[in-house]
């Protein structure tokens, strides 16, 4: 096995295309922004679980722009794009007998979202 240095890391992570990455991407999202995550079938990678599909939250960040894993993943395009950080309330996620005023926050890329109406 070979163990990474820490040294190496920002390097490694350069590399691998998964750091943040200067480009000139206009965000679909701002935080205060209501949004859906999406509702879809990956047939490869994708970060968006499956629990948060469909449901209603709200942007609260922007990190910047980063690689698109679900494209990038086996060798495919960069797909550069804004990554959020998510509130979800866990009764939208799990229901109604759920823990009331507890919020779920996950980081989702501009293609896992579309604005809520």
């Amino acid at each position: 096995m070979t163990v990474l240095k820490a040294k190496d890391v920002e390097r490694v992570v350069k590399l691998s295309g998964s750091g943040r990455i200067e480009k000139d991407v206009p965000p679909k999202f701002k935080p205060g922004d209501r949004i859906v995550a999406r509702n879809f079938e990956s047939k490869g990678h994708t970060r968006l679980p499956r629990y948060v599909r469909g449901k209603r939250g709200v942007v609260e960040r922007d990190h910047g722009v980063y690689v698109f894993p679900d494209t990038n993943a086996l060798g495919g395009p960069q797909n550069p794009q804004h990554v959020y950080n998510v509130r979800f309330d866990f009764r939208e996620i799990w229901g109604e007998d759920a823990e009331a005023n507890a919020v779920l926050h996950i980081d989702l890329w501009d293609d896992y979202m579309e604005p809520a109406e």
